[in-house]
């Protein structure tokens, strides 16, 4: 069983709707960066998050039935983070800043894509993506491997809650304490921030992006 992992770029255009009138434009744009990467729209389901309320570690194991949600069809899925046990059921989430972390357990073959911003990593969302897959999945911590995506750097985003530190060095450091070992984690060197290639709210709320979009991460068990 293989991982297909891919993370699009402004190029791709923005993989959100911020507006109504984006809905039909964010969609092709969805289906072209999927198909580039044999992947069908149809087998996907977007990773939906919402801020109200004040739990931001909300994960849930998808089924077959949920394939297409937020993506083909309305989303009926508030997540934090979602997973998957069986090949051929992608995983979409859009991004600004925040980090997208893909934990797979190739051993079980089970693939999870969690959203670690700033909310998740407060109530220490690494470690309990971790400890989910622990007591629902049954994994083995140290048989997992992750993969974080492109996010802001502590220059551009530090965490306050965290003396200031990044997304990535506080995403890792919860990983670790879950039980991941540290030569199983993989960290893009994108700094969503800095790398125009790339969208970052952040950076648009300071006036030093044009457009306010979002990137995206995808990850699908073949």
């Amino acid at each position: 069983m293989s991982l297909e992992i891919a993370c699009s770029s402004a190029a791709d255009n923005s993989m959100r709707a911020l507006s109504s009138d984006q809905r039909v434009a964010v969609a092709t744009n969805r289906q072209a960066f999927l198909t580039s990467h044999n992947i069908a729209m149809a087998n996907t389901t977007l990773v939906h998050l919402a801020y109200q309320g004040d739990d931001f570690c909300r994960y849930q194991a998808l089924r077959d039935s949920d394939k297409g949600d937020g993506m083909v069809s309305q989303s009926t899925l508030v997540l934090d983070g979602a997973v998957v046990t069986t090949p051929g059921h992608a995983l979409f989430l859009p991004l600004a800043d925040c980090v997208g972390a893909i934990i797979h357990d190739p051993t079980k073959g089970i693939l999870m894509l969690s959203h670690l911003g700033r909310h998740n990593l407060e109530q220490f969302g690494g470690t309990k993506s971790i400890e989910y897959l622990i007591k629902e999945h049954g994994v083995n911590p140290r048989d997992i491997t992750v993969w974080l995506s492109p996010a802001a750097s502590k220059e551009h985003y530090p965490l306050f809650a965290f003396n200031n530190r990044g997304l990535h060095e506080v995403a890792t450091e919860q990983l670790i304490q879950a039980g991941v070992q540290p030569q199983n984690i993989t960290i893009s060197p994108i700094d969503s921030a800095a790398d125009q290639n790339y969208y970052s709210h952040s950076q648009f709320l300071k006036g030093n992006r044009h457009d306010d979009g979002r990137f995206a991460v995808v990850a699908m068990m073949r």
